[in-house]
């Protein structure tokens, strides 16, 4: 690795409707940053791009309430932990890695992984991983087969403006993935993890190593992933925005077919940032579903 950009801490302060004080860890040369929030068993939220753990605060308060245990990490690259500098850094199996060790050093068991957007592959990957560890799978608006995201004409459009932009306007970007406009403010708070564009490898390098339509390799693992999770016994629950531009109501379809499942839950007035929109409606049906039983 050469180097990494850590965001001042100045830049976290009067973020709106967010009262959660991180907690560090290193791994390897890298400070990695962590929520924890309630007490029980751990519900572990998962962040896709350009988000960080912001994008769970209104997701977070209805499952604590009904006694879970919120654990909320920034990938590396986003959020208050350390941003690796060199694009090509990023990749599928680094934040796997990362984020299992985030399992291991908290000792973390029946745990329920909630994953979104790219921490739906570092998700899914893990509980395939880690069956000892992971009790249960809720699946928001995400894709683990790199064909799915080309057959997304939104898609495309951004992966072209991130292979020509090296400057990414974080704010725009989440603006732009919401059904509602969710005001400077909360722009704001998108954004003030990368105040330069030293800070943004992660926003270039996660979606540029996304394989094409043609990689025959890229097709065989997705089939053989989507194989392991049709096999995998365990409870699932999915929730799907209704109006998401970038993986569509119908993507989410494909994928629970794939997977031997059904949407769950359709979100009305929400796009892929559907936790943006919708997140105390979505935090409900996660805690309604946990004392549910599954």
């Amino acid at each position: 690795m050469t180097g990494a950009f850590r965001t001042p801490e100045e830049r976290f302060e009067g973020l709106p409707d967010f009262p959660f004080e991180p907690n560090y860890r290193t791994v390897g040369d890298l400070r990695l940053a962590h929520l924890e929030v309630g007490e029980g068993p751990p519900v572990v939220m998962l962040h896709g791009e350009p988000a960080w753990s912001f994008i769970w605060r209104k997701v977070i308060p209805p499952v604590r309430d009904v006694g879970y245990r919120c654990v909320v990490p920034d990938h590396a690259g986003f959020g208050r932990s350390d941003k690796p500098l060199d694009p090509a850094w990023q990749s599928l199996e680094r934040h796997v890695e990362l984020t299992g060790t985030l399992l291991e050093e908290l000792d973390l068991r029946d745990v329920t992984l909630v994953s979104h957007d790219w921490g739906g592959p570092i998700g899914l990957t893990l509980a395939l991983l880690h069956p000892d560890r992971v009790a249960r799978n809720v699946i928001l608006d995400t894709a683990i087969d790199s064909r799915e995201a080309w057959l997304s004409e939104g898609w495309v459009r951004f992966r072209e403006f991130v292979e020509r932009t090296a400057d990414l306007p974080v704010g725009e970007v989440m603006r732009a993935t919401c059904f509602h406009d969710p005001g400077d403010g909360v722009v704001a708070a998108y954004e003030a993890p990368f105040p330069a564009p030293e800070s943004k490898a992660a926003l270039r390098g996660l979606p540029m190593s996304v394989p094409r339509m043609d990689d025959e390799d890229a097709a065989a693992a997705a089939d053989a992933f989507y194989t392991a999770l049709g096999r995998d016994s365990r409870p699932v629950l999915m929730v799907w925005a209704e109006s998401d531009l970038i993986l569509t109501l119908a993507s989410g379809e494909r994928l629970a077919s794939r997977i031997g499942h059904r949407i769950d839950h359709v979100i009305p007035d929400a796009g892929h940032g559907l936790q943006e929109d919708q997140g105390p409606m979505i935090g409900g049906l996660i805690a309604e579903w946990l004392l549910g039983g599954p």
